[in-house]
């Protein structure tokens, strides 16, 4: 069986890769084919113009090569995501860093950074739930850099949900907010890969910030 599932696949590989090609070729004789009842047809009193037929071979080859091209952006793009795709499935279980506008509160304590660019007096991390309610967790006066916080659902009263999250601070900036979380699974979707990261839920490659490693909880 997996012989005939491994044929069959090779089957529709093959197929595939040679459309372009088969498209190109038959366009290619159907313009031979006009081309040559165009000349068979001429006025001989009249002959056409040879610049002419030279004008149209010319647009023929740059229609041939643009299709090739696309051909190969195309393989190379779906080599790029398969790569992209594996890579990826090897960090499955890693810590990461992950940029975020939202929060998933269970019953732990969720560890982030708030990145600033300048320096502010005060900054605050504001937490709204799907109720409105707004709670909030004072970070400080600080400097420029990384700043950390930890969001305790049971220190804070806070119930289980998902929370919209911004910093206010007394600069007006609006920094990055950065949640650490593990990453559970990937998955490969119609607009692209999408990884299941703890705390952050579901989120793009280009979301993520660091690869952390895996604890050695998990490790072992």
């Amino acid at each position: 069986m997996q012989t005939t599932s491994s044929t069959t696949t090779n089957t529709r590989t093959q197929t595939g890769d040679s459309r372009p090609a088969a498209n190109t070729s038959a366009m290619s004789d159907m313009f031979t084919t006009l081309l040559v009842a165009q000349i068979k047809n001429q006025d001989p009193l009249a002959p056409s113009d040879p610049s002419q037929f030279v004008n149209q071979l010319a647009q023929l080859s740059q229609t041939e090569a643009l299709q090739n091209l696309a051909s190969l952006t195309s393989n190379n793009a779906t080599v790029l995501q398969s790569m992209q795709m594996l890579a990826l499935g090897a960090q499955v279980g890693s810590n990461v860093m992950v940029e975020s506008d939202s929060v998933t509160l269970g019953k732990t304590a969720v560890q982030g950074t708030v990145t600033l660019q300048n320096a502010t007096t005060s900054a605050t991390l504001v937490l709204t739930g799907a109720n409105g309610v707004k709670h909030s967790i004072a970070l400080g006066s600080n400097a420029a850099g990384e700043v950390p916080f930890s969001i305790d659902p049971k220190a804070l009263g806070l119930p289980e949900g998902r929370y919209s999250m911004h910093v206010d601070t007394a600069s007006g900036e609006t920094p990055m907010i950065a949640l650490a979380g593990k990453l559970n699974s990937v998955k490969l979707t119609a607009e692209g890969a999408l990884l299941n990261v703890d705390n952050a839920g579901m989120v793009t490659p280009s979301a993520i910030l660091s690869f952390n490693g895996q604890s050695a909880a998990a490790s072992n």
